[in-house]
């Protein structure tokens, strides 16, 4: 869904880069953040964002799962695709109506779990 605001939290800056510039010319408005305190921030700036896509690994004391399980718990109505290279989350550590994508990923993948989580949280 072009448009739609997504919050892509990854520490990598390249990994980062590449995947803005990708849904950017698809349309998306794109926030980025490289921890969850800064990813709390965009979501209190902009309580409109409608999907958060967020890597396991991050520095500081939160990682991704426990984000993710964090806005489940606190936006029930948001979109959550995670992603990892290193680890795969055993389906029980998922938040409820998400989706796991391994690293690497093509492009193609991404847009159709992007749009796959959006749809579920829009139908929860």
């Amino acid at each position: 869904m072009p448009g739609v605001p997504i919050l892509f939290v990854e520490d990598e800056f390249l990994v980062r880069m590449a995947l803005i510039d990708q849904l950017q010319a698809a349309g998306y408005e794109v926030l980025e953040a490289a921890t969850a305190v800064d990813a709390w921030a965009a979501l209190e700036e902009r309580p409109d964002i409608k999907v958060i896509f967020t890597d396991i690994q991050m520095p500081g004391d939160t990682d991704g799962l426990a984000f993710a399980n964090e806005v489940r718990n606190r936006l029930p109505n948001i979109g959550i695709l995670i992603t990892s290279g290193q680890v795969t989350p055993d389906p029980s550590e998922l938040p409820t109506v998400s989706a796991f994508l391994a690293k690497p990923y093509r492009y193609e993948n991404v847009e159709r779990a992007l749009a796959s989580v959006m749809a579920n949280a829009e139908a929860n």
